[in-house]
């Protein structure tokens, strides 16, 4: 078995990126359950034991570099799976009167709790981590056709940047099901811990049927982000 307890840096960094292109990789895969964890056991892609044993508060990132040898230019890379997640955008109720804004808004949660469907919200945000196949969700959202809302299907790689740890394990832990990846820039906070970026990601709809007809748009994507560690 071999133990982790350091990370040596990120493929998103250029130089590691390239290292690990020009050698030989194996990968650690984990859910973002796992990657909360300080300490946990695992086998690697090619069936290697791995004990993870880093600093409490740190926690391993999609692309993280957990070994590196030189010799043999063989690297253990990390690689999270995570969910596809459904944004609910509220910013359309703002020009609702508050009463029927707040109707719709006590409706919405009236039939996300019937579905018993897990959420995170976030400013004028929503976040559910799909819980079962997109086109029933989509579906339930049109047949309730909520004046004023609009909503998205993103990757869960997307929206785990700009979400500070917490917020992470309440959309994704323990979650199970499907899983994609990419990130975006526009950040917003800092988490004190460690000082990571984080904040509200940028309007990226993905259309899908009915979309048009329930006034659903696909504004432009913002910019492409980049994963800071400090």
């Amino acid at each position: 078995m071999i133990l982790i307890n350091t990370i040596l840096g990120n493929i998103g960094d250029p130089v590691w990126a390239e290292r690990v292109s020009a050698g030989k990789s194996d990968w650690l895969e984990i859910d973002q359950w796992e990657a909360q964890k300080s300490r946990f056991r695992k086998a690697t892609a090619k069936g290697v034991e791995i004990a993870v044993s880093i600093d409490r508060g740190t926690h391993i990132r999609d692309g993280d570099v957990l070994l590196w040898d030189a010799t043999t230019l063989s690297a253990l890379v990390a690689r999270i799976e995570l969910r596809d997640v459904m944004i609910v955008h509220l910013d359309g109720l703002a020009s609702f009167v508050p009463e029927v804004a707040m109707r719709t808004c006590v409706e919405l949660g009236h039939a996300m709790g019937n579905q018993h469907w897990p959420a995170l919200v976030k400013g004028n945000l929503v976040y559910v981590p799909l819980t079962v196949d997109r086109k029933v969700m989509a579906s339930v959202m049109n047949t309730h056709h909520f004046d004023g809302i609009r909503y998205e299907f993103v990757p869960g790689r997307e929206v785990v940047p700009y979400l500070a740890p917490h917020e992470s394990r309440r959309l994704f832990g323990g979650a199970e099901g499907p899983v994609h990846s990419h990130t975006h820039e526009n950040y917003a906070g800092v988490e004190a811990e460690t000082g990571r970026v984080y904040g509200h990601p940028p309007t990226h709809v993905h259309p899908h049927p009915g979309a048009a007809r329930h006034g659903q748009t696909s504004p432009a994507t913002a910019g492409s982000a980049h994963d800071y560690r400090k």
